[in-house]
């Protein structure tokens, strides 16, 4: 009855190895040590699973990029008082974020603010 127990365990612990892997793969691919911010309009909102990703066109005195913002999942989102229309296309926003390792425009958001001043949303915990 003990190893029927035991390999009853083994079996169950193995169903959580993909949930830590994936937590562990945002550090992998975001700096979290350090903090960005971003500020360009909303081109494009993806409410799709695992991650809520946020497109927004960000333009410097030499050329206009588009950042790819990974956010919570949507559930997370809505649980922090997001709507699906939080932000809409055109929206100047700011966007504290943390990079991707390899540089490439895309990033990790914490929080995103309207640049109107009205209030924001935290986008990830």
């Amino acid at each position: 009855m003990t190893s029927k127990r035991a390999t009853l365990v083994a079996c169950v612990s193995l169903l959580f190895v993909p949930t830590v892997r994936a937590h562990h793969a945002l550090q992998g691919q975001f700096d979290m040590k350090q903090t960005i911010t971003l500020t360009g309009s909303v081109t494009k909102m993806d409410w799709s699973n695992p991650h809520v990703r946020l497109y927004i066109e960000v333009q410097d005195e030499r050329k206009t990029a588009t950042w790819e913002l990974y956010m919570g999942s949507p559930n997370q989102q809505i649980m922090n008082g997001w709507k699906i229309d939080t932000y809409r296309r055109g929206d100047r926003v700011t966007v504290d974020a943390y990079p991707a390792r390899d540089g490439s425009s895309v990033g990790f958001a914490k929080k995103v603010t309207f640049v109107s001043g009205r209030a924001g949303r935290m986008a990830s915990r």
